[in-house]
């Protein structure tokens, strides 16, 4: 007699959940990260690099503020978009152990930018705000590296 185990579907999950985002979910995504970093790369430019000096001392250069409201505006687009993957994608590779350390990396490197971010807008005063502003932009920048790396290897077949 042929003893045939049922094949459950929770058998091998690395085969069975999908983690890839639907394309405008991942354009979303990706397009507020772009923004985010590439408005925090200009007003580290504007902010150390394009300052003039003037009859006061160095003046503020006209894209610093703007590249601020910009990164502000990405910034909510790109919470709105960290929350809605916190449910299927997060969530789900969780479930399947897979992209773990990545995923965990950017999880963690998220909260330390949304953390540095609230320090200086709520917290910093003006004698701690450089550490403040320094922890944040080298993290954020470092946030665009591990992006890269997370998605690369989630591509990757398991």
């Amino acid at each position: 007699m042929h003893s045939h185990k049922p094949a459950t579907p929770h058998a091998h999950p690395r085969h069975h959940i999908n983690l890839r985002l639907e394309r405008w979910h991942r354009r979303c995504v990706y397009a507020s990260g772009a923004a985010l970093l590439l408005s925090g790369v200009a007003w580290l430019l504007a902010r150390y690099y394009l300052r003039a000096p003037g009859q006061f001392g160095e003046t503020i250069h006209p894209l610093e503020p703007w590249a601020m409201k910009v990164h502000g505006a990405a910034t909510m687009a790109a919470l709105f978009f960290l929350g809605s993957l916190m449910n299927g994608h997060i969530r789900r590779a969780l479930k399947a152990g897979r992209n773990l350390a990545s995923g965990w990396s950017m999880m963690l490197t998220l909260a330390a930018l949304i953390l540095s971010g609230f320090g200086l807008y709520y917290i910093a005063g003006e004698s701690d705000r450089p550490v403040w502003s320094a922890l944040h932009w080298i993290v954020g920048l470092g946030l665009g590296g591990l992006s890269v790396l997370h998605v690369m290897l989630g591509r990757r077949r398991p």
